[in-house]
């Protein structure tokens, strides 16, 4: 599933969600043939189990999720554009065959497909996969012969390659696609990223570095923030250390955004520490242990942060939410 236009399409699909009578046959037809234009079938002996998510906006699809073992073939009949596609392993062991070639990828590593030419994925064991549909055009411009990389091994500790992932993960909360503009952004960041991962050099990786791969370095370090909000000790060279990057290069990736690496941990914080005010469930907490929790290691910068924020104390804020206001 892809969108040519910049609207975000997104899906989900369980095949729980069909009686167990027919759950096989409908499945089979109604989300894999019809959908995702693949005949999917369970391997003999494997309970049918599938838990999938699509996106898809600006010429580019997202699917992931788990499957049980089973055999997904691309037949002639059901191939109707020439993207293609990169298949990323989260866990589990499957074969991919296609132009006659045949490649084993398991937990963490890569695979391009072509979505123009028959091919077959079999899942040996319950696989949880995220696969990223790609339009081949897009990615000429970047990569040279595409078709030779098809089932190549794709170096899987490249730093491409990681932040590809995470930002592709990132795409799962709505926030970041919530205009067409993020959007198209979005489709073209992961353009480039995939370009890289596969082989784009000279001028084209030049680009795709400038462009792409920072881009998502701005997201993993907002997600390492994310992760360790709640540590006091939090600092932009513990970030810049576990990025692999230089605390000089954050504060760039920062500055792009008119804002600073203090101010937008700050503002997770007061976020948080917002959060969980408002939250009946942590009513019976005092103020300053939660704000603690949320990082803020000094309660008179807390306090006059939170006010300049939120136009209000943090007791206020809490009596309006009790009061319903």
């Amino acid at each position: 599933m892809t969108s040519a236009t910049d609207e975000l399409t997104t899906l989900r699909l369980s095949a729980d969600a069909f009686p167990a009578l027919d759950r096989v046959e409908a499945f089979r037809e109604i989300f894999g043939r019809t959908i995702l234009r693949i005949d999917m079938e369970p391997l003999q002996g494997s309970r049918l189990k599938a838990e999938l998510q699509l996106r898809a906006f600006s010429g580019f699809g997202m699917a992931s999720g788990s499957l049980s073992p089973m055999r997904n073939r691309h037949a002639p009949d059901l191939i109707d554009n020439d993207d293609v596609v990169l298949v990323a392993m989260q866990s589990g062991l499957a074969t991919l065959e296609q132009h006659g070639r045949r490649a084993e990828i398991r937990e963490g590593q890569v695979a391009l497909t072509a979505n123009g030419e028959p091919a077959t994925f079999t899942g040996h064991t319950p696989t949880r996969v995220i696969n990223l549909r790609l339009s081949r055009a897009l990615l000429a411009l970047h990569v040279g012969n595409l078709d030779r990389a098809l089932l190549q091994p794709i170096v899987a500790d490249s730093a491409a390659l990681r932040l590809l992932k995470g930002y592709a993960r990132s795409l799962n909360d709505e926030r970041e696609l919530a205009t067409p503009q993020l959007r198209r952004a979005a489709a073209t960041h992961i353009h480039d990223l995939a370009a890289l991962a596969i082989g784009a050099s000279g001028d084209a990786a030049e680009i795709a570095t400038g462009r792409g791969m920072r881009a998502a370095r701005l997201v993993a370090i907002k997600a390492d923030i994310a992760a360790n909000i709640g540590d006091g000790h939090l600092s932009i060279d513990l970030v810049a250390t576990r990025q692999g990057i230089t605390p000089r290069y954050v504060r760039k990736l920062f500055e792009s955004e008119a804002t600073s690496f203090s101010d937008f941990v700050r503002d997770r914080r007061l976020s948080r520490t917002y959060g969980m005010l408002t939250d009946w469930r942590h009513l019976g907490r005092t103020i300053s242990s939660i704000a603690f929790e949320c990082g803020f290691s000094d309660l008179s910068y807390f306090n006059r942060s939170f006010r300049r924020r939120y136009g209000s104390t943090p007791s206020g804020v809490r009596e309006m939410a009790q009061r319903g206001e």
